[in-house]
């Protein structure tokens, strides 16, 4: 993991191959940041709580059915606010992720299953 923070308490970008996630309490609007090394997208902070919670809720949950399928079984599960849809898709030890906004701004992003898991330890070391 990668910590590109500057010595501005207010500002926090940590990253790594194929994720980023970032957030600034300096700003009115667009506090967080997601994405990948080819796009990304700032989130409102309601988006962006939204975004982390169920996005942790999502990897419990698949540590959870690891125990629960055979180790060639896939499984899908979708978690969703007003504003945003996450889906993991894949095996409990490595799954993708999805994002969707349901805002009137419109967007999807994905994560592969190799950026999953550090994108995930990022989001508890953020806002842990």
């Amino acid at each position: 993991m990668l910590n590109f923070a500057s010595q501005d308490t207010s500002k926090q970008l940590l990253s790594g191959e194929g994720w980023r996630i970032g957030l600034r309490s300096d700003v009115d609007l667009y506090k967080g940041l997601v994405g990948t090394d080819s796009w990304a997208i700032e989130l409102t902070e309601r988006e962006f709580k939204d975004f982390c919670k169920l996005a942790s809720q999502l990897a419990e949950t698949m540590q959870i059915m690891a125990a629960e399928l055979s180790d060639c079984e896939k499984i899908c599960c979708t978690l969703e606010t007003e504003d945003i849809s996450l889906e993991v898709n894949g095996f409990p030890h490595a799954f993708t992720l999805h994002l969707q906004l349901l805002t009137e701004r419109s967007f999807e992003g994905f994560w592969d299953a190799a950026a999953v898991p550090l994108l995930i330890t990022a989001i508890a070391n953020l806002v842990g």
